[in-house]
Order: C-alpha cells, then sequence, then structure tokens
C-alpha cells in the first residue's frame, strides 16, 4: 500500500483532492495542517498531523511516503504582505519538498498558477514562477506541476477579485478557444483529478497548463 503526504487539505482543491483520495482504501493518506479537521467515519488508511509549519525541523521524520501532493497557497492580501506571502508560496513549498526528497519520497505534485513566470513584473507571477523553476531542480523520479486557471468551488472564504474574475471569464468562457482555452475556469474537483491521474502518468511533460488539466478531470 502506498503513502500519500497531503498539504493544503483546508483549500479548495486540497479539499476536494483530500475526498477523492480517501474513497481510495489502497493508498495511506497523512495529511498536514495548521488545525485538524473534523471527518465523520475517518476511514483507518487517514491520519492527520497537526504541526506548526514554522518549525518543520520538529516534523520533518514524518514526511516519509511515496507521492507528496502540495495544495498550500495563500494571497498577499491573506498573508498580510508580500514577505509573508512568499514564505508560503515558495519558501514552505521548497522546505517541504527537500524534507520529503530526503526521506525517499518519489513523485512530487504541485499546484501552481495560471501565468507563473519567475521573469514576471507581477510578484504573486514571479513568486510562483520561481516556486516552479526551483522544484524543478530537485532530483524527484516524477514531478508534476499544474497551472489551474480561475477556481470554481464552494470556497470558506470570500475573495471578491476570484469572485469577479468567475463572472467575467463564464461570460466569456465560450469564446475562449485554441490558446485562450487555458483561461476558461476549472472546477477544484477537476484539477483535484488532474493531480491523481498526473501521479500515474508517465509522460515526460512537467508543467501543465489549466486546459490540459480540465481533459484530465471530467
Amino acid at each position: 500500500m502506498k503513502t500519500i503526504l497531503l498539504f493544503g487539505s483546508t483549500g479548495l482543491i486540497g479539499g476536494e483532492l483530500l475526498r477523492l483520495l480517501l474513497e481510495d482504501s489502497n493508498a495511506m493518506v497523512k495529511a498536514f495542517l495548521r488545525r485538524p479537521i473534523v471527518i465523520t467515519n475517518i476511514p483507518p488508511h487517514f491520519t492527520q498531523h497537526v504541526v506548526d509549519f514554522n518549525r518543520i525541523e520538529e516534523w520533518k521524520n514524518l514526511l516519509a511516503g511515496d507521492e507528496l501532493y502540495c495544495c498550500l497557497g495563500t494571497t498577499i492580501r491573506k498573508a498580510g504582505s508580500r514577505a509573508a506571502f512568499r514564505a508560503v508560496d515558495y519558501e514552505l513549498v521548497l522546505q517541504i519538498a527537500n524534507r520529503a526528497l530526503v526521506n525517499g519520497v518519489k513523485k512530487f505534485i504541485v499546484i501552481s498558477s495560471l501565468g507563473a513566470d519567475a521573469g514576471s513584473s507581477n510578484f504573486y507571477l514571479r513568486t510562483k514562477g520561481e516556486m516552479e523553476r526551483d522544484v524543478q531542480q530537485l532530483l524527484f523520479q516524477k514531478i508534476r506541476i499544474l497551472r489551474p486557471s480561475v477556481l470554481t468551488g464552494n470556497r470558506d472564504e470570500f475573495r471578491l477579485g476570484e469572485k469577479v474574475g468567475i463572472g467575467v471569464a463564464s461570460v466569456l468562457s465560450p469564446l475562449m478557444v485554441g490558446r485562450l482555452k487555458k483561461y476558461k475556469p476549472i472546477s477544484a474537483t477537476s484539477v483535484a483529478r488532474a493531480m491523481i491521474t498526473l501521479a500515474g502518468t508517465e509522460d515526460v511533460q512537467v508543467v501543465y497548463e489549466s486546459d490540459e488539466l480540465q481533459m484530465m478531470g471530467k
């Protein structure tokens, strides 16, 4: 039985991913969280570890398994500053990945963002791009980087910019063909399904755009 490590399970994509993973009784799922989540009828193949993300050295040995799924992500507004945002979306992601690699994890599947670019003038997209760049330097047997577009689904927190983006993108969606297909809104469930699918593929492609995720997540 393989062991899956999951980060970000309280988020939109991570929550859907956890739900799908728990449906598979052939995989042990270890979720790492800042606070416990309430699950009715907890299956025997699920364990949650409540940890301090600022003290990874205290729980680094728990990062042992076969596959690492990372859905960590915040916003500059929620984090409170650019530095705090980068501490999560770049530094924490790399710290977790490095430790998991040392502990023998073979596969790393991580959520990035549409438009991620290490050379971007946009701080958010530049940070995501730098994360992608540095993750690809790690010697995992398999790395999958997903770049979803605007997400649809039931999020616990309200994000005005995201709601506006979904509305605009939904109206324009029929016009998004060809190179514009990747800008169509995508459901968190589709992204989660694509993550699981990509963990099992053997192709050499590393970065996947939103329209590709849409096809895999149907």
